[in-house]
């Protein structure tokens, strides 16, 4: 952990303080209504989803899949809530209303860590958020939560689909999930496409309180995360315990010295009880 620790410090050091033949823009404006359609409640009982379908999660597939940030009394979802609280600080500070997740390697964890944190953010009365799986090659959100896809990103992007079709509330207040079914040919195209970084950009402008949790491919695996990164206003990086090393940590730190980082998870370490650590 210390190692983990003395790259990011060296890393900081060295900081200087198409998609398809439709419009998926026009597509993501017309669909945007879905998302918020109920007017901003003063207390979670009083959200309701007209046009978003909702889909009941099972319990016990979540807990078999680290999802745990939905019941409240679990002990391990005091910690999302804690990263919660200072995540929304500093993006409350600078304005910021989009996150991305991310990783050096694969197996880090960092979908789990993304789909807790959007559930603990859903749960604040003034927040809501908007969960997308942006890891086109091995999206894994959908599968995580046990959610069945008719209709997904896939198919958004396709043009065969609206986004109030592909949009699910997972029987959540306050939170929307936009999942991908399955893998994206040229996804690096596409996720550096004008079109998804308009698409970013109504998503982000047509909620006011809506904080968009992206779950992005592995930063060393591919090139996919470093073209959505212009889009993004912050990152968070999640290094599994013992699974990097030195210099792949200090490699991903360099490719987002652009960007906004604004902490980094050490998970999967069992020094204390708590799987996730945030610095």
């Amino acid at each position: 952990m210390e190692r983990i620790k003395q790259a990011i410090e060296k890393v900081k050091q060295q900081r200087p303080s198409q998609v398809g033949q439709f419009d998926l823009a026009k597509s993501v404006k017309r669909g945007a209504k879905a998302i918020s359609d109920s007017q901003q409640p003063s207390a979670l009982e009083e959200v309701s989803y007209n046009q978003t379908r909702v889909v009941k999660l099972q319990v016990e597939h979540l807990e078999k899949n680290r999802i745990v940030a939905f019941n409240k009394s679990d002990q391990k979802s005091m910690v999302f809530d804690l990263l919660r609280t200072q995540v929304l600080q500093k993006m409350e500070e600078n304005g910021w209303r989009t996150l991305a997740i991310t990783s050096p390697c694969a197996e880090a964890g960092k979908t789990v860590v993304a789909i807790n944190l959007a559930m603990s953010i859903a749960q604040q009365t003034n927040k809501s958020a908007l969960l997308v799986d942006f890891d086109l090659r091995r999206p894994k959100i959908g599968a995580y939560l046990g959610i069945s896809m008719e209709k997904s990103l896939n198919d958004l992007l396709d043009g065969t689909a609206e986004l109030s079709d592909v949009l699910v509330n997972p029987d959540m207040p306050r939170l929307v999930v936009l999942a991908t079914k399955s893998p994206v040919k040229n996804s690096t195209e596409i996720l550096s496409s004008n079109q998804v970084a308009n698409m970013i950009k109504d998503l982000r402008e047509s909620f006011e309180s809506r904080i968009i949790i992206i779950d992005l491919p592995p930063l060393l695996v591919t090139d996919d995360a470093i073209a959505l990164l212009p889009q993004i206003d912050c990152v968070l990086m999640v290094v599994a315990n013992g699974m990097s090393s030195k210099r792949e940590i200090e490699d991903s730190l360099h490719h987002l010295k652009a960007a906004n980082l604004i902490g980094t998870i050490l998970n999967k370490a069992e020094i204390e009880p708590g799987a996730y650590y945030y610095y």
